[in-house]
């Protein structure tokens, strides 16, 4: 009897795990996973150093008086009002001019100019004597002299008085213009004007030594603001250092950036990509895809219902993609971006997007 009932407990067991291993097997050849695929296709893919700080103007003035005089803000023909913060003028033009009419007497402007005109017609006069023996050479050099002395006192008078007009040494706009009672008297070392030229802007850099082999003269740039979060403006590597700062292991560079439209407005903090790789048509995946195998790299196409494993090689790499390298993959494999952590090989795949 116990002979029967132990025989009768093993096919008991033999049946339960034989069942067991079928809805096992059945489990895992009928539940398909639920995944997404991505079409892959050639496209362009850049490699960028990122790096972040504040982006100024190419050019920009803080003007001061240098002479004493009664303040007078000018008329922009323009607008035909009083020049302004914000306007945009050309270089040369006379923002502000300081009078005072003692000292242009004491300067003499118009007596050094007929001082001149009186020395220039007398060392004509005796060049042509000294060309017929009339004068000596001694007479002739005294001459030129003379007129050369005139010239300079003509000089030093056009320049005396220039310092009374403020005027805009290059074109561009108008940042301060500090406010004056017209007709007060200015004083020397006064702030009276302020002015900058913003088409183009540039951006110091100092980057790790490592990267010194990696950024390059002419390297193009991408220049991004929070505040414009669908544009992106282009700049270039215009100046590089070859110095080595030795407390902080870095170097320094300079960005140009051509800002013609006005997007970028001076003292902004901007983020820059410098472009050290690119390609022009490449396969290129998402890098958050990548699995790792030991030390290979690997990724699941969907092929009809099932998952392939291909072994993949890498190349140059953005922020969120990466160039495939090699035969595995290939344009237009469906490559599955979603639902892959838990995949092996031929496992059942089914695409719902």
């Amino acid at each position: 009897m116990n002979t029967i009932k132990s025989i009768l407990a093993g096919l008991l067991l033999t049946i339960v795990v034989v069942s067991c291993n079928n809805e096992a097997s059945s489990f895992e050849t009928d539940v398909a996973v639920n995944v997404s695929v991505l079409e892959i296709k050639n496209k362009p893919i850049e490699q960028t150093l990122i790096t972040t700080g504040s982006i100024k103007p190419a050019m920009e003035v803080n003007l001061k008086s240098e002479m004493i005089g009664s303040y007078r803000l000018l008329i922009n023909p323009s607008t035909g009002q009083k020049y302004k913060m914000g306007d945009r003028v050309s270089k040369g033009q006379v923002i502000i001019q300081l009078e005072d009419k003692e000292y242009e007497n004491n300067t003499n402007l118009e007596g050094a100019e007929l001082d001149l005109e009186i020395s220039e017609m007398e060392y004509k006069k005796q060049q042509a004597l000294y060309e017929k023996g009339g004068v000596t050479l001694r007479e002739l050099v005294n001459s030129e002299k003379t007129m050369l002395t005139a010239q300079q006192t003509h000089e030093n008078a056009q320049l005396s008085l220039d310092k009374m007009a403020i005027e805009a040494p290059f074109s561009g706009v108008i940042t301060d213009l500090p406010y004056f009672s017209p007709g007060m008297r200015i004083e020397s070392g006064k702030d009276l004007l302020s002015m900058m030229e913003y088409n183009v802007m540039v951006m110091d850099l100092s980057m790790p030594e490592n990267l010194m082999g990696q950024v390059r003269m002419s390297q193009p740039v991408n220049i991004m603001n929070y505040a414009l979060p669908d544009d992106t403006i282009k700049g270039t590597i215009s100046e590089l250092s070859p110095a080595i700062d030795m407390e902080a292991r870095t170097f320094k560079g300079r960005i140009n950036v051509d800002n013609r439209e006005g997007l970028l407005k001076p003292g902004m903090f901007v983020k820059a990509e410098i472009v050290v790789d690119h390609r022009d048509s490449a396969l290129v995946i998402p890098k958050d895809v990548i699995l790792t195998e030991g030390n290979r790299k690997l990724v699941f196409v969907a092929k009809k219902e099932t998952a392939e494993k291909r072994y993949i090689r890498t190349g140059i790499e953005s922020l969120t993609e990466v160039e495939v390298l090699g035969t595995d993959l290939k344009e237009n494999d469906r490559l599955i971006i979603k639902g892959f952590e838990t995949l092996k090989n031929r496992s059942k795949v089914k695409v719902v997007k």
